[in-house]
């Protein structure tokens, strides 16, 4: 770590190294806080998270019982242990409350004074944070699953809805119509997402097993449908053509960098895609369970190396390694289905939601330091290793420039040694978790 400080101080290197560097130690490190606990309000499951992408600070959460909470995240006590406190709630004694369960809720992304929600009684409303009373709201047909907002447009105001319909409304928020009208999945919609890299392309997922990508500005619409053979499907099989999945699609998220799509099944898959071309990158994430009827609202983190996603799985959460497929870690605290999780990626946190009724807080640990009595007692002074922030660090041998072996255990990235000499060793990170390469 003393290496990125220097090379950074001295402007050889892109000062953006140490700080992936340091948020991958901490994703890594993610364990349940048990000094923080997010305010219970919730009398059924929870659905549906987000954090405000302007300060993020201000937590939404949708729950099964038509309720919709906000979480102020701060820790204005400045004690260790605290409680997240409700801000405001729309609770079931509000006028405008949703009758049925809120499946989304998300806020307007340049600005928190507007949030959006929906609910399975048929209805997508528009909130003015300010007055909590509903500045517009949308009616449709059957029972709404999921919306989206893109995070980067500046030529629409589009909101992407998926009902119990095949089709995808379009609602503008400008004329407070329905737009447009997206047609080629064959029974419900599941998931919905807009690029985070092109403001006009959006991704579909369906219960026909198909996952679209579409051009709204296009009057055909639909630029290709994800095919999990890559065109190269055995004659004998009785699979179906051009479907993404084996079974009902109810999960999907772009990469930060909107190029690659992953996306979730019924049949125990999850699947990584190249979101310009459409192909199946074939990585190999093994069996990922997945037994929810409707949408799952799964996570992915930003500025890491390698990015990781936070995935749903039963009563736990699953961390992969987003590009090699590798399961790091389960996180486990809840005691029911876990249905959402919404990662904060200024401090490298996660928070879950799940049918228990609880919200959860995972944060990076951090380990108090060891005395330097304890520690020389324990460590050779040839091999010493120093912890960066209070991360833990294995035992590890070096000869000038050559890493020889490290123990068996968690191996944490951050960590600075000395060679023979004295002389500090910095240790970066590959993109598996404890190989490293001298610097």
């Amino acid at each position: 770590m003393l290496g990125f400080i220097s090379a950074r101080q001295a402007g050889l290197d892109d000062p953006l190294r140490l700080r992936r560097a340091e948020s991958t130690r901490r994703v890594l490190s993610l364990e349940l806080n048990k000094d923080r606990d997010v305010e219970r309000i919730h009398g059924s499951g929870v659905n549906t998270l987000d954090i405000e992408p302007v300060e993020g600070r201000y937590m939404l959460s949708g729950g099964s019982d038509g309720v919709v909470i906000l979480y102020d995240l701060e820790n204005f006590s400045k004690k260790p242990c605290y409680t997240c406190k409700a801000v405001c709630s729309v609770g079931r004694s509000h006028p405008d409350v949703h009758r049925f369960s809120v499946e989304t809720v998300q806020w307007y992304p340049h600005d928190t004074g507007m949030f959006t929600s929906s609910s399975f009684d048929k209805t997508l409303k528009i909130w003015d944070t300010n007055t909590l009373q509903p500045a517009d709201v949308f009616n449709f047909e059957g029972t709404v699953y999921s919306h989206h907002m893109s995070p980067i447009a500046t030529k629409h105001c589009l909101i992407a809805v998926g009902t119990k319909s095949p089709k995808v409304h379009l609602c503008d928020l400008k004329s407070g119509s329905c737009s447009h009208i997206l047609q080629g999945h064959r029974q419900e919609v599941l998931a919905v997402c807009w690029s985070p890299r092109y403001e006009h392309v959006l991704a579909t997922a369906s219960a026909d097993s198909r996952v679209k990508l579409w051009d709204v500005r296009r009057a055909s619409g639909c630029l290709f449908t994800l095919d999990q053979h890559n065109g190269e499907k055995s004659k004998a099989s009785s699979e179906a053509a051009n479907t993404a999945h084996n079974g009902r699609v109810n999960g999907l998220c772009f990469t930060s960098d909107g190029l690659h799509l992953l996306t979730v099944g019924t049949d125990d898959r999850m699947r990584l895609w190249n979101s310009s071309t459409g192909e199946n990158t074939l990585v190999n994430y093994g069996k990922v369970c997945n037994t929810s009827r409707k949408g799952i609202k799964f996570a992915i983190s930003h500025g890491c190396n390698p990015e990781f996603a936070f995935v749903p799985y039963d009563s736990n959460i699953a961390v992969y390694t987003i590009y090699s497929g590798e399961l790091i870690t389960m996180l486990r605290g809840h005691y029911s289905t876990v249905d959402c999780c919404v990662f904060q990626s200024d401090f490298q946190e996660l928070y879950s939601g799940s049918k228990d009724c609880n919200i959860l807080a995972w944060v990076p640990a951090l380990q108090e330091p060891v005395p330097e009595e304890d520690n020389e007692k324990h460590h050779p002074p040839k091999y010493f290793g120093h912890s960066f922030l209070g991360a833990s660090q294995p035992h590890r041998s070096f000869s000038t420039g050559t890493v020889i072996g490290s123990s068996s255990g968690g191996d944490k990235i951050g960590s600075i040694c000395l060679d023979a000499s004295m002389n500090p060793i910095s240790l970066v990170p590959e993109l598996i978790p404890g190989v490293y390469k001298l610097n």
